[in-house]
């Protein structure tokens, strides 16, 4: 092969990343101007990430901990780096534009290359990513700031694509892409998705056995799989510190079993039954795969000028009208609010349809199958026999939130089997009749089911919300009005997609169109389809000047005031929804912050303690007279040394003059038998002086707890990962630090030797300490880190010189092939 048919082959790559660069900026154009993406979860970041990056960009090293938010917890899951993991440069390349661009590039160039792998048509597979890409859920999370997510769900793709060229018979560069595919899925860290992706690759491997069995090649399957092990090990190996330490955590945090007893109706051995399902897609919500309006929207979305409410908002009179219309409860569908629709567009949606007709082989059973698994488990709440199913017995669902999320299997399913039916089409695998009895069928499923929902749109039902019963009277018949108004127009708009697509493909079966006509027509029809409605959700007006995203951690005087306290450490109570809130940990250690997964007997500890006090002391504010006496009796944040509060962030702050400090001995014991019975025990004591210990920790306590009065403990030396202090005292001594209990990494040391600490008080740590002076350290040293990331280390070498190694071997084969010719 010469150079000129080297340029031939690779051409129609080099334009298709053209044309999806091009597509990302433009749909994100305000980037060309300096702007950057205003993402709430991209703020949070900031604010909970603080001390670790600073910790990182003082000392060159990891903290793998952070007492900024929620007491302390490891960081795993908030900002860490994994030196080890060699296949990061790979990840920074395809990231190479500026987010979100590089967002949609990756999703993009992700499904080109499974459309590839599929041996679709290269302009088709070009078609097919814009299809995959531009679902509108995709968009959704961008905008709000969930990057992890995003990342992963486009790596999927490359997985697949590696495990399709291995079972197609191009095992080696299948085993190499799908090594490869994988570090970067799991490099993305967000193990839900990757869950997701591996049952998809469950499914697909369950239809592709099956199939293997009827067609008796049950040998060549087990090859395909075999050569695809080492890949699926060394790519696990590269982010080995990762899995290890958030396996490891897991089991401490909400995503593990508690030990309390009472309400075990809802409990798993993961998350509870409904924190796991609150956002649970309702049944008939599926509806807006195929019409996006057809629960409404957005939670807070946008309705017209011309519209019934917006009329009765002005006769009304209600002030700032035109904005007041852009900001209104659209959605009325069974989700507490929703940022917007899961829509994969009408021409998709009739494409899956269509392959469903036409399709032949496992890749229909496999995507059907995923397809409709997908969205039952979507259902969540409001289909519990088969949540529970799952719940129950499929290793690791439990540990997820947000079932709806599911959905991203469909997203990636239907998009593929209809491309899949164009690529049968193209390939002119099936006779003229059956494609065309497919496209009637699949025309009359779903263009008769959009006229069906735009003639009767009440069959969808009252078109009320719950969150109308915050709206006055005179608003609602309006706004029902207006919903109903908004899915007509949908279901009208998604009739008029598919009756587009289904003459378009019929014109080139006609040959009425030719090849290059059709796919210049669908990329216009899927582009015009897709792009408005994900403009609803993610615009040009989400973005801002840089120094907006900043302005978010400028000092308040709260701030200010409370940063005079030049004190080692202590802690901050943000009273304006403080477990949501990770700006307070910007700047100071927090109470509240804001994370998915922070640890279990501490969320345990705010249900059962804490929110009950932070409102004793809202309360205690319309008493100003009372306030010092509600402040001492706070017992549990005065033992997590909560030495400010935030009413109003604009003011002063609260001192709290009865926080106990970083450290502090007690003189007595309570021993609880079970953490039902710790937490009981905690409402009943003063933590000063009374400690509350698991009877599984006190092996190594003395029965009776000497006093010494002249006892002296205090913290002379804080960083995230190191706590120095100093102790003295004539008697041995039960000293309570007031830091978050966790045994795996945590090691304390007395004068330099190991020495065992335990837990107190449901969530602090504590130890005996011999009389006399003495160097008290607590050294953050995780095991599962430094060893995982060694492993990580061997594992990316490996796996480097696995590729090059296949990359030299084909080179020298076409070096071979080309003095041959």
């Amino acid at each position: 092969m010469n150079k000129t048919d080297n340029l031939k082959k690779f051409l129609p790559h080099l334009i298709a990343v053209l044309i999806f660069t091009a597509i990302s900026f433009a749909y994100f154009s305000p980037l060309l101007d300096g702007k950057v993406l205003q993402q709430s979860d991209n703020v949070n970041f900031i604010g909970m990430s603080k001390e670790i990056v600073d910790y990182r960009a003082t000392t060159g090293h990891e903290a793998l901990w952070t007492d900024s938010m929620f007491g302390g917890m490891p960081s795993y899951l908030i900002s860490t780096t994994f030196p080890g993991n060699l296949i990061k440069p790979v990840d920074n390349i395809l990231q190479t534009f500026p987010r979100p661009a590089g967002f949609l590039f990756i999703y993009l160039i992700g499904f080109y290359v499974l459309l590839l792998a599929f041996k679709v048509d290269k302009w088709l597979s070009v078609i097919g990513s814009i299809a995959f890409s531009f679902s509108s859920y995709y968009f959704i999370i961008i905008s709000a700031g969930h990057n992890s997510k995003v990342v992963a769900i486009a790596y999927v793709a490359l997985v697949i694509a590696g495990i399709i060229m291995a079972f197609r018979g191009r095992r080696l560069w299948g085993a190499i892409l799908f090594a490869v595919g994988l570090s970067l899925e799991l490099l993305a860290g967000h193990p839900q998705i990757t869950y997701y992706a591996f049952m998809v690759i469950f499914l697909f491997g369950i239809v592709e056995m099956i199939f293997a069995i009827r067609n008796k090649t049950l040998p060549e399957f087990f090859k395909s799989f075999a050569i695809l092990l080492l890949p699926a090990l060394l790519a696990v190996g590269t982010d080995l510190a990762r899995l290890l330490t958030t396996l490891e955590y897991g089991k401490y945090s909400i995503r593990g079993k508690t030990e309390l007893t009472h309400n075990q109706s809802n409990r798993t051995t993961g998350l509870d039954k409904d924190y796991a399902t609150q956002w649970s897609y309702g049944i008939d919500e599926t509806m807006t795969l195929f019409i996006p309006n057809y629960k409404g929207g957005s939670s807070t979305g946008a309705l017209s000028e011309d519209s019934k409410t917006f009329e009765a908002l002005r006769q009304q009179g209600v002030p700032n009208t035109r904005e007041v219309i852009k900001q209104l409860p659209v959605y009325w569908g069974d989700q507490p609010f929703t940022s917007g629709p899961v829509y994969v567009g009408a021409i998709v949606f009739f494409l899956f349809f269509l392959g469903l007709w036409i399709v032949k082989g496992p890749e229909k059973w496999w995507l059907l199958s995923a397809t409709i698994l997908s969205i039952m488990l979507a259902w969540g709440k409001n289909f519990m026999p088969l949540t529970d199913l799952f719940f129950q017995y499929l290793p690791g669902y439990n540990k997820f939130r947000t079932v709806s999320m599911i959905l991203v299997i469909a997203e990636f399913a239907m998009p593929l089997l209809g491309l899949l039916a164009l690529r049968d089409i193209f390939d002119k695998k099936l006779s003229k009749g059956e494609i065309l009895k497919g496209l009637k069928w699949a025309t009359i499923i779903t263009g008769g089911l959009a006229l069906i929902i735009a003639l009767i749109p009440s069959i969808s039902g009252s078109f009320s919300g719950a969150s109308d019963a915050q709206l006055p009277g005179w608003l609602l018949e309006p706004l029902r009005s207006d919903r109903e108004s908004i899915l007509r127009s949908d279901a009208i708009r998604s009739l008029v997609f598919v009756l587009c697509a289904a003459g378009l493909i019929w014109l080139y079966i006609e040959e009425k169109l030719k090849k290059e006509h059709f796919l210049v027509v669908l990329g216009l029809l899927m582009i015009i389809d897709l792009w408005p409605i994900n403009k609803r959700y993610l615009n040009n007006d989400q973005f801002v000047r840089p120094r907006q995203i900043t302005q978010n951690f400028e000092k308040t005087p709260a701030d200010e005031a409370i940063l005079q306290d030049k004190d080692a450490s202590y802690r901050v109570m943000n009273l304006n929804n403080p477990f949501n809130d990770s700006r307070t940990s910007y700047y100071h250690k927090s109470i509240g912050g804001y994370h998915a997964a922070k640890m279990r007997r501490y969320q345990e500890l705010i249900d059962f303690c804490i929110s009950g006090e932070a409102t004793d002391l809202i309360n205690g504010f319309r008493t100003p007279d009372s306030l010092l006496s509600v402040m001492k009796n706070l017992h549990v944040l005065n033992m997590l040394n909560t030495r400010y509060f935030i009413a109003d962030p604009n003011r002063m702050p609260i001192r709290n003059p009865y926080a106990y400090g970083n450290v502090w001995t007690v003189s007595n014991l309570r021993v609880a038998e079970n953490a039902d019975q710790e937490l009981e025990d905690l409402k009943s004591i003063d933590p000063r002086t009374d400690v509350v210990v698991a009877n599984s920790m006190t092996a190594n306590l003395p029965k009776q707890i000497e006093t010494d009065p002249t006892a002296s403990v205090r913290l002379t030396s804080y960083a995230p990962n190191l706590l120095k202090y100093d102790f003295s005292a004539n008697k041995d001594q039960l000293v309570v630090f007031s830091e978050i209990y966790y045994p795996k990494g945590w090691n304390a040391y007395v004068d330099g030797k190991l020495t065992p600490h335990f837990r107190a008080d449901y969530v602090l740590r504590a130890m005996m300490v011999p009389a006399g002076k003495h160097n008290i350290e607590f050294k953050f040293e995780p095991k599962t880190y430094y060893t995982g990331d060694k492993i990580s280390l061997v594992s990316s070498v490996i796996l480097i010189l696995l590729v090059l190694s296949a990359g030299a071997f084909e080179i020298n084969k076409a070096l071979k092939k080309g003095k041959k010719e």
